[in-house]
Parts: C-alpha cells; sequence; structure tokens
C-alpha cells in the first residue's frame, strides 16, 4: 500500500486530498496552526519557518509526497530543495501543486502543459523555481499539477463571496479575465487516480472550456439566489486577458473530465461529481 504524506493537510485543498484518499491509503499529513488536528495520529505539526521538514519525512517514510504548502516564499524553497534530493535517491515520488500562475505573463492565449512558463507575479515566479527543480528529475519521479481557480462550498473564494454579501459590500470582478476552474471533488478524484494509475509529467487540471471570471460569478450568485449582486468590476486590460490552463498532452480518461458548469453545478448542490 502507498504511504502518502500530504505537506499542507490543514489547509483547503490540502484536507480535500486527504479527505479522498485516507479510506485508500495510509495517509499522514501535516498541520500548522489548527490544533484540532493535533488529536489525528495521522497529523504531524510543522511550521514551515522553523521546522525541518527533514524529520517528518524520515519519520514517515512515505512513497508519495503531495506538496500543497502554503507560506513564506524562501522557506517553501528550502523545503522543496530538500524533498527534491529526497526523492531522487528514495523509492518516493513527488507531487507538486502548482498553478495557472505560472503562465502570467502570457495574457493572450490560454496554456497547455509544455508551454513555456513565463510570470510576473512573484507568486507565479515562485511556482516556476520549484517546477524547475522538480524537472530535473526523472519524470517518474515527479508529477506537477497545474490549477485553475479551485471552488468548493468551503472555498476560500466561497466564503469571500458570503462575507461581502453578508457585510454588503462589492464583490471584485474581473470582466475582462478569461479563465477555467476544477472542483474540489472532481480536482481530488483525478489525484487518486493518478496515484492509482502512476501517472508522472506535468498535469493541467481543469475544466475543459473556458469563462468570463464576471459571468462565472454571476452564475454563482445566482445559485445563491441573489437577485441584484453588487460587482466592483476592475480592468487589467483594454482586452480579454487568458489565465487558463488546459488539458491537451496529457489528458485523463473521459469521465474525469470536467467544465465549468460542471463546478457551477457543484457550488450550487446540482450534483456531486
Amino acid at each position: 500500500m502507498n504511504k502518502i504524506l500530504i505537506l499542507g493537510a490543514s489547509g483547503y485543498i490540502g484536507q480535500a486530498i486527504y479527505k479522498e484518499l485516507c479510506s485508500y491509503f495510509d495517509v499522514y499529513g501535516t498541520f500548522y496552526s489548527n490544533k484540532s488536528f493535533a488529536e489525528n495520529a495521522h497529523f504531524i505539526r510543522y511550521d514551515l519557518d522553523y521546522d525541518g521538514i527533514d524529520e517528518i519525512v524520515l519519520q514517515v517514510q512515505p512513497t508519495i509526497i503531495i506538496s500543497a504548502l502554503r507560506g513564506d516564499f524562501a522557506a517553501q524553497i528550502e523545503a522543496h530543495i530538500f524533498l527534491t534530493e529526497y526523492v531522487k535517491t528514495k523509492p518516493c515520488k513527488l507531487i507538486f501543486l502548482s498553478s495557472a500562475n505560472v503562465f502570467d505573463a502570457y495574457s493572450s492565449y490560454p496554456s497547455y502543459e509544455y508551454d513555456k512558463t513565463l510570470s510576473e507575479s512573484i507568486y507565479g515566479k515562485l511556482k516556476i523555481r520549484i517546477e524547475n527543480m522538480l524537472m530535473r528529475l526523472p519524470q517518474k519521479k515527479y508529477a506537477i499539477i497545474r490549477l485553475p481557480m479551485v471552488f468548493g462550498n468551503n472555498s476560500p473564494r466561497i466564503l469571500e463571496i458570503k462575507q461581502c454579501l453578508q457585510e454588503k459590500v462589492p464583490i471584485e470582478v474581473f470582466p475582462n479575465l478569461v479563465m477555467n476552474t476544477i472542483s474540489d471533488k472532481k480536482l481530488t478524484q483525478q489525484i487518486h487516480y493518478m496515484i492509482n494509475r502512476r501517472k508522472s509529467g506535468i498535469f493541467h487540471l481543469g475544466a475543459e472550456d473556458l469563462v468570463h471570471h464576471d459571468e462565472f460569478f454571476t452564475e454563482i450568485l445566482k445559485s445563491m439566489d441573489v437577485e441584484k449582486p453588487l460587482f466592483k468590476n476592475v480592468y487589467t486590460s483594454n482586452f480579454d486577458r487568458f489565465l487558463a490552463v488546459l488539458p491537451k498532452d496529457n489528458k485523463l480518461p473521459k469521465h474525469l473530465a470536467t467544465t465549468n458548469e460542471d463546478t457551477l453545478d457543484y457550488i450550487s448542490g446540482k450534483n456531486t461529481p
């Protein structure tokens, strides 16, 4: 049986992955501040700024490490330098959750798995740096998963919308931003499949169609029965700007494919993918 260590398992996406995998594998996770995880013997406290990741990895001795870490960028780089060296010499594979932001300097078209990365944001540059570390390994040793916007009932973006509604303040939307999405449920199913089938390389896990940011948020609010939402339109350019990761070369099976409509249906409770 695979022994899996999820770094950042107390975060939104990390928790979703843990819940999907824990019934099927021997799964461990790290947490930082949420003390409710301390009662779970499979969770280990990890302070990215002060603790060495080496102790936890050597304690668990995983066959798969899933990195969903957040926090100080310099500390993240240090942790991934160790992880890259570790998987190089051990019977272990690293699954790294990256982001569409590795392409945020290219705004004229959507991005595919083997497009050249280039970012203008500090966050995108961090993800590129870690990706480049992994790509020096043999391909069977890593999977890079680039994510679009992830949504679920308790996702940060949905909680932010609910807070804006409660406080009666405008919800920021970007009318010129063309994107794709994925639900937390579909994302975790896709990762589960990738582990079972020993998939490696670069993957774009997201809807196979595109949608404007403001249209998607309008549909979310419709599903919440909000008749006249208060929006603040933010224009970052005069033209459509793409921030979307589309699968082309490394597609998963059709039953795992998803659309933006699927994500909306999941948020609104119309289906459970």
